[in-house]
């Protein structure tokens, strides 16, 4: 065989390769970035407690889902709940705050603790299998939804903008006056975190 054909031969492997697109991460890799008019905050998945619901969310934030929707229910320092595509359009009724994306998936409940920055599923009450696009984002622990919600993700960073989504002014059934708008949901690859143990130069 000649050498430049043994060339070839040896190197097309590795070209192809190099070809490849390179493997999208895991979930466990991953995390949500929400943008909202109160500043953004991220989240990583926990794919190991509920994948269906991580794959969920993953797949509709890619879409565009939950871009221009809003949180549209609080509890002060306790929790906020958004996702519901009808907020999407602005005119949507206020009595229909709350009611879209919903019964999409049954319920997957783990030993996750609804702990403070846990994320979690909203479901129709009284429906365990009413799982639908809407989630909440735990401000302060809520133990009796523990066992009961789907809970999916932790908020990593922006706690400070949570909480403060979760004070703004709401009418007597916890809807907020005005809703505070997600522009956008992305998914980008989890910061690598700085290794803690490492002794200084």
């Amino acid at each position: 065989m000649r050498s430049d054909c043994l060339l070839a031969v040896l190197l097309y492997p590795i070209a192809a390769a190099l070809a490849q697109p390179p493997a999208s991460p895991s979930p466990a890799g991953l995390e949500a970035v929400v943008s909202t008019d109160m500043g953004s905050f991220h989240f990583e998945f926990a794919p190991d407690k509920a994948p269906k619901h991580v794959a969920q969310f993953i797949k509709l934030a890619r879409e565009g889902y939950y871009d221009g929707s809003a949180f549209h229910r609080v509890v002060a320092l306790g929790i906020i709940q958004g996702g519901d595509p009808l907020l999407k359009n602005p005119k949507t009724a206020r009595n229909l705050w709350g009611t879209g994306g919903l019964s999409l998936l049954p319920g997957e409940f783990s030993d996750l603790k609804h702990e403070r920055g846990v994320v979690s599923t909203v479901r129709i009450p009284d429906k365990p299998d009413s799982d639908g696009s809407q989630f909440f984002v735990c401000v302060s622990p809520q133990p009796p939804l523990d066992g009961q919600f789907s809970a999916f993700g932790r908020v990593t960073e922006g706690m400070d903008v949570v909480e403060r989504i979760s004070q703004v002014p709401v009418d007597a059934s916890g809807v907020t006056e005005k809703p505070v708008r997600i522009p956008k949901v992305t998914i980008e690859n989890k910061k690598v975190q700085p290794y803690l143990n490492a002794t200084p130069d």
